[in-house]
């Protein structure tokens, strides 16, 4: 666990921090992007839309589930995803 308040992702950052990923799935607002790294990897472009936020910092609450990371907040996801 890490605490975003002392610690600061940003772009430079993403390579490293979803190295060994399949999936990531980012929520902003109602719409929810399922980004699958294994089969069909998005460009860096792609990928820091999804999961920067205006700061240019990884959103919050970002969540690692074994292979899966979870970017934002959406109930719904969350409840698909956890349960």
């Amino acid at each position: 666990m890490v605490d975003a308040r002392g610690t600061r992702f940003g772009s430079a950052d993403l390579p490293a921090l979803f190295e060994g990923a399949r999936r990531i799935v980012a929520v902003r607002g109602k719409r929810v992007v399922d980004l699958d790294l294994s089969a069909d990897p998005p460009d860096r472009a792609e990928l820091e839309k999804a999961v920067l936020g205006p700061s240019g910092n990884l959103r919050a609450p970002a969540l690692r589930l074994g292979k899966t990371w979870l970017i934002g907040f959406g109930a719904q996801t969350y409840e698909e995803l956890l349960t």
